[in-house]
């Protein structure tokens, strides 16, 4: 008789944790466009075996699989509204659910602070630490230029729109983490070579057992 007054509560657990009783090293990965955050990700992954769960391409890939979700997440996007926090965290719960590693970079997430509120809410998962590779406007500027020679959306005034959003919307959730001693800064201006040392003895503690 016990177990059976006993299993909704089991069940309540899980929902409430949401990850089940799986446990996960989550680090968020912030950087401004042309920060270089992208190539230093993939080092990651292949030298500490992270998982390198991108939010914009888990909401992409969602978009082309065609599911009910993703008709309308391509709506918003085509009439200009944000995507609400609670479909990207689901997209990036039931990721980390599927995948068997318990190691992910969060990339491109939060973007802003009610992002960050909604995903500890949530998943009430608490980053390990923000990876945050900063970078001047004018170095950004000069990579993109240069990376993207006749791309439309890289234009100057483009870039410098992208610069501002991702600074009066990233900077605060940076803020509440250095609040909390959970901020690493990295000199992304450096060069990548030079920027994954820096990144390497970040991760040491996380080096891939061989």
């Amino acid at each position: 008789m016990g177990s059976v007054v006993d299993a909704p509560v089991v069940v309540e657990g899980v929902a409430e944790n949401m990850l089940g009783d799986k446990k996960v090293t989550v680090v968020f990965v912030l950087g401004g466009p042309g920060s270089g955050k992208g190539t230093q990700c993939a080092n990651i992954v292949e030298h500490f075996g992270f998982t390198h769960l991108s939010a914009g391409d888990l909401l992409r890939a969602e978009i082309k699989s065609g599911s009910e979700n993703g008709t309308m997440i391509e709506n918003m996007i085509k009439e200009g509204k944000i995507v609400p926090s609670e479909v990207t965290i689901k997209l990036l719960q039931d990721a980390m659910i599927k995948n068997e590693n318990d190691k992910f970079l969060i990339d491109g997430f939060p973007r802003n602070e009610e992002n960050r509120a909604a995903f500890e809410n949530v998943t009430k998962i608490s980053p390990a630490f923000v990876l945050f590779f900063d970078c001047s406007e004018e170095e950004m500027e000069r990579r993109l230029l240069g990376r993207n020679q006749g791309r439309v959306d890289d234009n100057i005034e483009t870039i410098r729109k992208r610069f501002k959003v991702f600074v009066e919307s990233s900077l605060p959730v940076i803020e509440h983490y250095n609040a909390k001693d959970k901020v690493k800064k990295i000199d992304a201006a450096k060069p990548i070579s030079e920027v994954f040392e820096d990144v390497k003895a970040i991760f040491a503690p996380y080096a891939k057992v061989e």
